[in-house]
């Protein structure tokens, strides 16, 4: 599976990318009309998101190029044939630990679906891996407490197999047939022009040295306007969403409150090294620990800012199960330490 019709280029870049582009200046212009103080900060947050994240996106726009070049593509496919549930469970473990935020794990999202890897083992990583690393268990065993801090670890290979079991049983129960990737429901993938074994050093021979800089270039403006949107989206969140407006819909025990922060964390962004801080506020304002956990999960799965990156590589119903299995599984997440806390407190 290509990840772009490179044939397409020029004509692709102008029709289909432009209006993204236009969406990020018409966002610039009104903030220089409106509030022009807070234009800086948003281009400075965008640029330095983009700086952070660049390495992750330049590996993934070369491996990308290098794997058509070679025409790998169907090699790799074919060794994840057979052993998709060891492959979710690697996923969900991998994702787990991984130390990317949300909206770095899309260029390795892209990757993956380019090549062909099953959506259920796509869907454990993409669950599992914008909710904890390393810095971030730390940070938040600081301002919660460990338990708390490894109920979340606990939580974040739990999503991630949840997700990828459940849209195994989906993908088998015939729902998503046909491609899932966004890109290629627009007809901008193309199969590998190269046939047979693969080519691994494919600069010795032009049309694979052609091909490898036309997808390295397509997919890397393909990625960039979609993180640059997240990034300035990102930054109005933090500006003009305020914690204490969170807050007060939060409060309070039982279920009700967890479903609540769950929905209420899904579109408020929360980074990773700052949400501790902030739901440890929530906590000392009444909040229970079950919904603190489901609004710290569901805001690092389904953050605005990733849900836009996301909507961007996969078709529409794909993403829907996507937001639907990123909230369930953080209301569970709230349920299942509830239960714990409860246990605890004897």
């Amino acid at each position: 599976m290509a990840f772009t019709d490179v044939s397409r280029l020029p004509s692709d870049l102008v029709r289909r990318f432009d209006r993204v582009w236009i969406a990020v200046a018409v966002i610039l212009a009104t903030l220089a009309v409106f509030d022009q103080a807070q234009l800086t900060p948003t281009i400075r947050f965008a640029l330095d998101a983009l700086l952070r994240t660049a390495p992750y996106l330049l590996f993934a726009v070369l491996a990308i190029g290098y794997l058509k070049a070679a025409g790998a593509e169907g090699v790799i496919a074919r060794a994840f044939e057979g052993r998709e549930t060891r492959m979710i469970v690697a996923a969900a473990l991998l994702g787990g630990l991984a130390p990317f935020c949300s909206c770095q794990v899309i260029p390795f999202i892209a990757g993956l679906l380019a090549v062909g890897t099953p959506l259920s083992a796509v869907m454990a990583f993409w669950l599992s891996s914008p909710l904890i690393d390393p810095p971030t268990l730390l940070i938040t065993a600081a301002e919660l407490g460990w338990s708390f801090a490894i109920a979340k670890a606990i939580a974040a290979v739990a999503m991630g197999l949840f997700g990828g079991f459940a849209m195994q049983a989906m993908l088998r129960g015939g729902l998503f047939a046909g491609n899932i990737a966004n890109n290629v429901k627009r007809g901008c993938c193309s199969r590998s022009p190269f046939k047979g074994a693969p080519v691994w050093s494919f600069w010795a021979e032009e049309p694979r040295r052609q091909v490898f800089r036309d997808e390295a270039l397509a997919n890397f403006l393909f990625l960039l306007k979609w993180l640059t949107v997240a990034y300035v989206l990102e930054s109005l969140m933090l500006r003009y969403v305020p914690a204490e407006a969170i807050a007060g819909v939060v409060g309070g025990d039982g279920l009700l409150p967890i479903v609540l922060s769950a929905f209420v964390g899904a579109p408020a962004y929360l980074n990773g090294y700052a949400a501790p801080a902030l739901v440890s506020g929530l906590v000392e304002q009444g909040m229970s620990q079950g919904a603190a956990m489901a609004f710290i999960v569901a805001g690092a799965v389904t953050s605005i800012p990733a849900m836009t990156a996301v909507f961007a590589l996969v078709r529409r119903d794909v993403f829907i199960a996507y937001l639907v299995l990123g909230f369930t599984g953080a209301v569970l997440s709230g349920v299942a330490y509830a239960s714990y806390a409860a246990l605890a407190a004897g």
